[in-house]
């Protein structure tokens, strides 16, 4: 034996326990691994950045004294009925069959009771959303599942969704565990039986044509609803460039950060960029053609907390939308139910299995039993909390650095930790004047 002490057994970064784990599993079963949520890499986000509080430059707002406005308007481009919202904070599609109907009424019910709207995804309309969402936007997807003018005509807004911040360029999945009675009917397909989406829209393939598209359904809806266009966080500049161009009056931002119910976990992992460097590409785009703030952006993609809020907005943004959020508002991921996720091979914070059908929580299953679970009042109230904060967090915010309302909020009113949230969020690194690739000391 050496007298000298060995070296321990170091894990390769490259071939890690979770990459070998994979590589293992996709050697055995031959099929890719398909699971729900978002990315769970670390990639640059809204903590990278802090915001800088008025002091003697410039001068706070007395907090409850002082008024700061959070209401924004929607859709004032075209649209004879922009809409208008109490908070700049909107609840994005979730497609029933994903989500339960009571899920997707106490969505309408929490959004409704905090003063915004909801919106309610792939696979139609339901009356339970419908009646209790008092701003309804409904999406126009390339499956058409469940579309019909009707529905059209009963929304506040239409969203024209041509990406996902989870997914750009690939479509959605619903697999056949969650197609019930009701779903299959929805969608006109057969009970039982996996359901997969188109990754482009049928009627047209490009933006000359998605202006036509825009048309004519400002033609069935008599030009007086909203219509938004909806990417994912790819290539922002161009992407909102040829929506205002289409005829967009809001166009909806997704980043990689944003979840979705069910894709390949490579789409998730690999595609799109972080919402952060999404941003100000897309204001830039809106500033270029002279309609920033004229037409509408809604940012998603990883929104969590008031601050997150704030710092979107401050960025350029004109409101933002929660998905995950809400979900975990609404009760997903409880640690109250931890011995249920640990039966389904998991645990409550990291359980993604919401493609499978058989969440303990009732919120993303179409299983009689377990979404008999769910109150949808008291989610609707769970989740209208929710909003309550995250708006007063974005107040607090604004009056720290002497804003009355949550739009005056500015760049300049931001720096960022970290050279690479500096350089995707075009403002400065603490400490100094530098914003990488722009100059400064």
């Amino acid at each position: 034996m050496s007298d000298f002490p060995h070296t321990p057994p170091r894990q390769s970064w490259t071939f890690s326990n979770d990459t070998n784990a994979e590589i293992r599993r996709a050697a055995a079963s031959g099929i890719y691994d398909i699971r729900g949520g978002g990315s769970k890499r670390r990639l640059p986000h809204f903590d990278d950045l802090l915001f800088l509080g008025a002091s003697i430059s410039r001068y706070p707002l007395e907090g409850y004294r002082e008024k700061c406005a959070t209401d924004v308007w929607l859709g004032t481009r075209y649209a004879q009925k922009p809409i208008h919202l109490d908070i700049p904070v909107t609840i994005a599609g979730m497609s029933f069959g994903s989500l339960s109907g009571p899920a997707k009424e106490a969505l309408g019910r929490g959004a409704t009771l905090a003063g915004t709207s909801t919106t309610t995804g792939d696979g139609g309309m339901t009356e339970e959303e419908r009646g209790h969402s008092k701003t309804l936007v409904y999406q126009y997807l390339p499956s058409r599942y469940g579309m019909n003018p009707d529905d059209l005509r009963r929304a506040d807004a239409i969203e024209l969704v041509v990406g996902q911040g989870a997914k750009p360029g690939g479509g959605g999945m619903l697999l056949g565990q969650k197609i019930s009675d009701r779903v299959a009917e929805m969608r006109t397909l057969p009970k039982g039986i996996d359901q997969r989406s188109a990754c482009r829209h049928p009627d047209w393939t490009g933006p000359d044509d998605m202006e036509i598209k825009i048309l004519e359904l400002r033609e069935i809806t008599d030009w007086q609803t909203p219509i938004y266009v909806k990417v994912g966080g790819a290539r922002p500049y161009y992407d909102t460039a040829l929506s205002v161009k289409a005829g967009a009056d809001v166009v909806v931002l997704d980043g990689m950060q944003g979840g979705t119910a069910a894709t390949q976990d490579v789409f998730i992992e690999h595609v799109g960029q972080p919402t952060l460097a999404c941003i100000p590409q897309a204001v830039k785009a809106l500033q270029d053609l002279g309609m920033h703030r004229k037409v509408q952006l809604v940012v998603s993609g990883g929104i969590r907390t008031g601050a997150d809020v704030a710092k979107a907005l401050a960025l350029g943004a004109d409101a933002v939308s929660i998905g995950t959020a809400a979900l975990v508002a609404l009760g997903d991921n409880d640690p109250a139910l931890e011995e249920e996720y640990r039966k389904l091979g998991t645990t409550a914070g990291a359980y993604d299995d919401w493609h499978e059908g058989k969440d303990p929580a009732g919120i993303t299953t179409q299983d009689p039993e377990l979404f008999s679970r769910f109150d949808p009042v008291m989610g609707g109230r769970r989740l209208a909390n929710y909003l309550k904060v995250m708006t007063l967090e974005a107040q607090t915010l604004a009056r720290a650095c002497g804003k009355n309302h949550l739009h005056n909020l500015e760049p300049e009113d931001l720096c960022a930790l970290t050279v690479e949230a500096a350089a995707m969020a075009g403002v400065p690194l603490a400490g100094t004047s530098w914003i990488p690739g722009r100059g400064g000391y």
